[in-house]
Parts: C-alpha cells; structure tokens; sequence
C-alpha cells in the first residue's frame, strides 16, 4: 500500500493507510422530532468523546436554518465553534464537513483554517464542499448554478493564499505578492478534503484534493467508487489519499441486534457494528464519522458502549498488526 501524505497531527492520527479511524458528528444529541438541537451540555459530551479514544469531532456548515433541510447542526458558526473546542480538548482531531465555498470569501477561510491549526496544535482538517441547499445562495447574492465554478476559484485561492507572499489573481480578487497572509498553517499546509463531487470531475478531486469525503454506499457500490478513487491519484502522485464517509447509527441495546437500514446508516447492535467496520476497513474507507442525531438510548450510555464494543477492539487489532 502506498503510504498517505503527513500534513498535520490531525490528518496523521485520522487517516492512516489501510486502518479505519472513528469520528463523532457535533451535535452529540438525539434531536429526531425537529432540526434544531439543544446543544445541551455539549462539551461535556465532547470531552468524553476525546476521553474515549474518537479520533476527530466533525461539524457543518449551515449558515441559515432552512426547514426544508431538516437540520439546522451544531448552531454556532463553525469556525467560532471550532476556535473554541480547540481550547477545551488536546488532541481530538478538529474537521468541518464541510464549509460550502462559495458562500464564503476564500480569504476569510483560510485564515480562519490557519487560525484554529495553529491554536488547536495543527489538529484542523477542513472538509469543503460547492454546497446543496438553493435557498442560501439568493440570501447571500450568488447564483446557485454558478457554484461549481465558484468553488474551484475558491479552492484555488486557498491553496495560493497560504503560501508566502502568494502573487494570483482569480475572480475572489488581485494578491500581488507584497503582501502575506498569517498565520500558516502548523504543518505543511491546511489539508482539504472535497465532500462529494463539489461539481468537478473525479479526476480533477483526485488531483487537486487531500481526501475525499462521499456519502455511504453499499459494499459494492462503495469499494467501486474506492476503487476509481484510487486509481485516478495514482496517475499523479507516488502517494495515496484517504477516503471517507459518514454514518448515521441508531445503536441498539441488545449488542447482536441485526442491522435494519435507516438513511444513510442502520439500526443495529454493537456486534454487527464492528463487523460491518471491518467490511468497511477491507475495501478502503480509512474513516467513518458517525452521526447519532436518530440514536435514542442515552447519549452518555451509547457513547461508552461504542468505545467498548466497537472502538477498543479495532485499536487493539491495530496494536496486534504494529506489534
């Protein structure tokens, strides 16, 4: 296996070649019967997270509560929210899945990104994405048919922007190279993984992302797309990239409950949990980001029953194939 590119201690914990890492989506609530959360004692659930051994928090972008979505995330905005944790936790991973790029200047990204990096110890990952939901684009001035070639401008502006007096010019504006912007990043760079297609090609995501985030498949389907994935970096690079999904889980108490699917995700017990992991694992997704908003035994309770059931035997497996 080619080995994954070391960006920063975030990326490096998080994705590491041929193992599969678990994450934890923010809110940590059940909120089934509406989309706004209470965001109730949610650091306390974050610090156990990090306690439990999870390797990354992920948060949203969602500038505006939109009905119709269904789900208004963590609340805060995600920068903000992230600055914060960062100064709460040591050494949980920090991602955002993802900042929607066009509605935001790339500028204010980036420094932002930096920013938290550098506060955090370099455990920043920043997922980006072209962005889904129509209705905040008009609210915001941009067309929404535009957003592919909005995101790509931006994307590019990022990369640029972090390098030292940077000298570009894009439709996001003139850097002329007397001028730089601080902080940089702790590592090498602010790693970016593309969420979905973001409307390029796969083989411009390939090229131009650090990983990929998509949405789950079934086992085939998914150890297809891997596959391509795969293939087209290494038309370019001597080195992979990882590959990601979320996953929402309703965790049942009886641990051998068979799995019944739901959205994106399954009902099921704690055994079949970790087999369906490690059929994950076996056809390449380096990390899962579990989202627990439908979960409806106790958050705390369900939190230490994954730990136990499902993330310390694959750790301990880890340790076995190290050793």
């Amino acid at each position: 296996m080619k080995p994954f590119e070391q960006i920063n201690r975030g990326f490096n914990s998080v994705f590491q070649t041929g193992k599969l890492s678990i994450g934890i989506v923010i809110p940590i609530e059940h909120y089934l019967n509406g989309p706004i959360p209470t965001m109730k004692d949610h650091l306390e659930k974050v610090k156990l997270v990090e306690s439990l051994g999870f390797t990354a928090l992920w948060i949203r972008d969602i500038p505006f509560n939109v009905p119709s979505f269904g789900d208004a995330g963590q609340l805060f905005d995600p920068f903000t929210y992230l600055g914060f944790l960062a100064g709460q936790t040591s050494k949980i991973a920090l991602g955002i899945s993802s900042i929607a790029l066009p509605l935001h200047h790339p500028l204010h990204v980036a420094k932002a990104a930096t920013s938290i990096d550098q506060l955090s110890g370099g455990r920043m990952i920043l997922g980006v994405a072209s962005g889904d939901r129509p209705d905040e684009y008009p609210a915001m001035g941009i067309d929404f048919e535009s957003r592919g070639e909005h995101f790509r401008e931006a994307f590019e502006y990022i990369r640029k922007v972090q390098e030292d007096f940077p000298d570009f010019d894009n439709q996001f504006g003139k850097v002329n190279g007397h001028m730089d912007m601080l902080p940089k990043a702790q590592g090498s760079k602010i790693p970016l993984l593309i969420t979905g297609s973001s409307r390029q090609t796969l083989e411009w995501n390939a090229k131009h992302a650090d990983g990929w985030m998509t949405y789950p498949k079934n086992l085939y389907q998914q150890n297809d797309t891997i596959r391509q994935w795969r293939e087209m970096i290494a038309k370019d690079f001597n080195h992979d990239k990882p590959f990601m999904q979320p996953l929402y889980v309703v965790l049942e108490a009886n641990d051998d409950a068979k799995p019944q699917p739901i959205q994106l995700g399954f009902r099921i017990g704690a055994n079949y949990l970790l087999d369906y992991f490690h059929q994950l694992e076996e056809i390449g997704v380096n990390h899962v980001a579990i989202n627990l908003r439908f979960n409806s035994m106790p958050m705390e309770t369900t939190l230490n029953k994954l730990a136990e059931k499902v993330l310390d035997p694959i750790h301990s497996e880890k340790k076995e194939l190290q050793s």
